[in-house]
C-alpha cells in the first residue's frame, strides 16, 4: 500500500473513530448541561493533539507514535487517540507531567462551565491544546486564553492548535497568577489539581464569573461576586488531574490511615473528605464524621472565599462543619 493510500485510510479511520468517541461521550451524559459542546467534539480532531502518547504496561510505558513506519502501530496509535481514556503525553523519570484528559470528563467540565456566546475564558494548564481547541471552536479564538508554566508544553500546544486551525492566546507563565493582561474573564477552567483557589483569579474575573477547577479529587464550581468573594459547591463527579506546578505548590504527603475502618479506607467519598480536610481533621475524626453524616457525596460540600479567608464546608457555609483551606492569596 502506498503512503498516500495509508494516510487516506488513517483519515477515514479518524472520522469513524471520532464518531464512536462522540457516542461514548453522549452515553455518559456529559453533554447534559451544554448540548452545544457536541458539535465541538464532533469536529475537533483529537489525534492532532497527541502525535505520541504513552500506555502503561507490565514492562513500563509503551510509546505510541503517529509517525511510526509500521502501519499497524500507526493504526493502534490512532484508535487509542479516540478512546474515552486519559493519555499520558509527557513523562520525566517515570513521573507524569502532562496528559490529555479523558474526553467524557472534558466534555462534562466544559458543559458545566455554562459558557455563553462572547464569553472570555481562561484555561489553566494548556496540556496538549485539545481543550483550548474545543473552547476556540465554541467561542472563537479571540475569547480563549490558555496558560502553562512549562515552555515546552506551551510550544507544543501552540503547534498542535495551529495544525488543527485554531489560534487562541497561548501564554507561558505561572497559572496561579492568571493572565492579568487578558482580563477580565467570564470563566476560568483549570485542568490541573489545586490545593487552594488563587486570589489572583478572582481579581481577574468579571462579576458573576464562574471558576471550575479540580480540588481534593472533586470539581468545585465557584461563582465570583467580586475580587474578594466567591462561593460554590462541588459537582457530584470525581476528578483526578496532574497537580498545578509552580513555586511552593508541592504535593502533600500521603496520610496514614491506621485505625480507620476498612469501609472508609476503601471508599472514594471518604478519601475526598480526607483530602479536603487535610491538615485540619485527622483521619479518625474524618471517618467518624463521614459515618455520622451518612457517607455524604461530593455535592454536599462547598468552598467559600471571603475577606482573606477560605474554608470548605459540609451542607452550609456557616454550618457546624467547616474547615480552613490553605492561604489562597498566592504570590
Amino acid at each position: 500500500m502506498s503512503a498516500d493510500a495509508l494516510d487516506q485510510d488513517l483519515d477515514d479511520l479518524a472520522v469513524s473513530a471520532r464518531a464512536v468517541l462522540l457516542r461514548a461521550i453522549e452515553a455518559s451524559g456529559a453533554f447534559a448541561a451544554g448540548p452545544r459542546w457536541r458539535d465541538a467534539f464532533a469536529v475537533v480532531p483529537r489525534h492532532l493533539f497527541v502525535p505520541y502518547y504513552y500506555v502503561s504496561g507490565a514492562g513500563g510505558y509503551e510509546r505510541r507514535w503517529g509517525e511510526s513506519p509500521d502501519p499497524h502501530t500507526r493504526e493502534r496509535w490512532l484508535r487509542g487517540a479516540y478512546e474515552d481514556t486519559p493519555l499520558a503525553t509527557r513523562l520525566r523519570d517515570g513521573v507524569l507531567l502532562s496528559s490529555s484528559s479523558q474526553p467524557s470528563l472534558m466534555a462534562l467540565m466544559l458543559a458545566e462551565l455554562r459558557v455563553e456566546d462572547g464569553h472570555r475564558v481562561l484555561e489553566i494548564g494548556a496540556g496538549t491544546g485539545y481543550n483550548a481547541a474545543l473552547l476556540s471552536y465554541r467561542l472563537g479564538d479571540g475569547n480563549v486564553t490558555t496558560v502553562d508554566l512549562d515552555p515546552e508544553i506551551t510550544e507544543s500546544a501552540r503547534r498542535h492548535l495551529e495544525e488543527a486551525g485554531y489560534r487562541p492566546t497561548v501564554v507561558t507563565g505561572d497559572g496561579a497568577r492568571g493572565v492579568p493582561e487578558r482580563a477580565p474573564f467570564d470563566r476560568i477552567i483549570a485542568t490541573c489539581t489545586l490545593t487552594s483557589v488563587p486570589r489572583a483569579w478572582l481579581a481577574q474575573c468579571a462579576p458573576g464569573a464562574l471558576i471550575l477547577a479540580p480540588l481534593a479529587t472533586g470539581l468545585i464550581a465557584l461563582t465570583v461576586r467580586d475580587a474578594g468573594h466567591a462561593e460554590g459547591r462541588f459537582l457530584e463527579t470525581g476528578a483526578y488531574f496532574v497537580p498545578l506546578r509552580g513555586s511552593d505548590r508541592s504535593e502533600p504527603e500521603p496520610v496514614a490511615l491506621a485505625g480507620v475502618p476498612r469501609r472508609a479506607r476503601e471508599n472514594d467519598l471518604f478519601r475526598f473528605l480526607l483530602s479536603l480536610t487535610r491538615g485540619t481533621l485527622d483521619p479518625q475524626e474524618a471517618a467518624a464524621l463521614w459515618e455520622r453524616e451518612g457517607m455524604p457525596g461530593r455535592e454536599r460540600y462547598g468552598i467559600t472565599l471571603d475577606a482573606g479567608h477560605a474554608w470548605a464546608w459540609l451542607d452550609e457555609p456557616e454550618g457546624p462543619y467547616a474547615w480552613p483551606l490553605p492561604d489562597p492569596s498566592g504570590p
